[in-house]
């Protein structure tokens, strides 16, 4: 195939991508939004409601160093067609379930664990293919791409499964996730995943090697990159500080603060447009120079906006002026992840080798989400018998002093040396104009 003929197929590859991720998004929106609402208003429980997101964790973080191997080792696009059809059985199990029983927490809790192993199929194997889809020079508006994808889905989903929880049958929200998925699956079949794959990464893939070997052979390439570690262990301690972000915001503003279901749906939609509107400045402009010192201020950001979270909780406020200000707070929130994501992510696909790419991404997934179950069981009990608003504010801070210890300026000029010979320069200038 020419440059020409492989540039047309990756802008294709750039826009069924994009309709891929947004059209089973939507569904798997619809359907959190729904179990979540389902799971609080049934139990009252802040336990109960973090036992759903760690079986949405801890499947991830167990099998995504096996998930690294298979991603590197066999076709990439059966591998994510196979788990979208799983994705689409397991939801038509669950349909056919609460038809015929009823639905319970520990079906839930079931489906949850099914549908975490086949994102996390499909979510490491996309992420270690997007340098074999697209050029490098769309990379980064690859990334924003899939971000606005997710941020479109998330815009629609909560708004409308707010409007329509209580007047419509949960079945019916179920039969949208399957028909989402199912067109997922027609979109995927037709992309090439080796379109711009080295000779380098094919050769790996049909190298005789075991799983163990494999795996082993991916953390020491990992080992031989100190900013990736140091990455991989800022994710370590923030994603188990964030429990008291998830688990919390949904606890307050649904239970503590009575929201209504439609209302608490718009909230989401304020995040999600956050990160739309994010995405579409990271799509449009250049490249970031500096992507992690560009992620350290988002990551401070968020802790700031965390804590904010708790204001109403301390101060008398009517219902009106709690939801605008949710609003602003889940818009902000929302752009900040963006801010945080996206650098890195491109980051990560420049600096990555190709061959290792499905390892690496593991790893980094697995280390990030390790804590993360620990954190929600803590947080969910925590929110059970203290005050939300403390456990919001200590974790706030927490979370603002380790990323500047983690990421602090000599880690800062290590990952971009270009960066610290500028400040060099600026400090010189400054010193030659006093003198």
């Amino acid at each position: 195939m020419d440059e020409q003929s492989k540039l047309k197929k990756a802008t294709y590859h750039l826009y069924t991508f994009t309709m891929s991720k947004l059209i089973s998004t939507f569904g798997a929106q619809v359907y959190a939004f729904a179990i979540s609402f389902y799971i609080l208003q049934l139990t009252g429980s802040a336990t109960s409601f973090a036992t759903n997101l760690v079986c949405n964790i801890l499947p991830r973080a167990v099998a995504a160093p096996f998930v690294g191997y298979l991603a590197d080792k066999y076709s990439r696009k059966k591998i994510v067609i196979l788990a979208q059809i799983a994705t689409t059985l397991a939801i038509g199990g669950l349909l056919v379930i609460t038809v015929t029983s009823g639905l319970s927490l520990v079906t839930i809790y079931a489906t949850t664990c099914i549908l975490s192993l086949t994102s996390t199929f499909s979510g490491v194997t996309f992420s270690s293919s997007i340098t074999g889809l697209v050029d490098k020079a769309r990379i980064q508006r690859a990334m924003s791409l899939n971000q606005m994808s997710i941020s479109f889905a998330s815009i629609g989903s909560p708004a409308l499964g707010g409007l329509l929880y209580g007047t419509v049958s949960m079945p019916v929200f179920l039969v949208i996730y399957m028909i989402a998925s199912s067109i997922a699956i027609i979109l995927e079949a037709t992309m090439n995943f080796k379109l711009y794959a080295t000779p380098k990464q094919m050769a790996e893939e049909s190298k005789k090697e075991s799983m163990w070997q494999s795996m082993g052979a991916g953390i020491a390439y990992l080992k031989l990159q100190p900013i990736l570690l140091t990455i991989m262990f800022i994710s370590f301690l923030i994603n188990f500080l964030f429990g008291a972000f998830e688990v919390g915001y949904s606890y307050i503003l649904i239970e503590k603060l009575k929201m209504a279901s439609e209302h608490f749906g718009t909230t989401q939609g304020a995040f999600a447009i956050g990160m739309l509107l994010m995405s579409i400045y990271f799509s449009i402009r250049k490249e970031v120079k500096f992507p992690l010192l560009v992620s350290k201020r988002g990551i401070i950001m968020m802790g700031l906006i965390m804590g904010a979270m708790a204001l109403p909780l301390l101060i008398q406020m009517s219902y009106w002026t709690i939801f605008a200000y949710y609003l602003v707070i889940m818009f902000s929130f929302g752009a900040m992840v963006i801010i945080v994501n996206t650098p890195i992510q491109v980051m990560f696909q420049k600096q990555i080798d190709d061959e290792y790419k499905g390892r690496v991404f593991s790893i980094l997934e697995t280390s990030s989400m390790a804590l993360m179950p620990i954190g929600m069981v803590l947080y969910g009990f925590l929110y059970d018998v203290l005050p939300a608003q403390w456990i919001l504010i200590c974790s706030s801070t927490i979370l603002i002093g380790v990323v500047l210890l983690l990421a602090r300026p000599s880690v800062i000029r290590n990952a971009h040396p270009e960066l610290g010979r500028k400040q060099e320069e600026a400090r010189k200038k400054k010193v030659g104009v006093v003198s």
